[in-house]
């Protein structure tokens, strides 16, 4: 995946550790529409096995993961 997707919620989760970047996640995507893209900024090594698992035990489709300098972005799609 080169293209990044456009997302319509960005989520900073950077500066917070396990579990809590999926936690606030959680909460951010329940209130979003289905069809919709969640982007998520993490600093957290462990979230690129966390957000793959979360996203596949959610439903949700994980669109891609980028990593930029200091952090990475997650793009999770909600279809639930």
């Amino acid at each position: 995946m080169s293209d990044m997707p456009t997302p319509d919620k960005t989520l900073d989760a950077r500066g917070f550790q396990c579990p809590m970047p999926i936690l606030k996640a959680k909460k951010t995507i329940q209130s979003m529409k289905t069809g919709q893209i969640l982007e998520v900024l993490s600093e957290d090594p462990g979230s690129k096995e966390d957000f793959p698992r979360w996203a596949k035990r959610t439903g949700n489709e994980l669109l891609g993961i980028f990593d930029e300098e200091d952090y990475t972005r997650y793009f999770i799609k909600k279809t639930v």
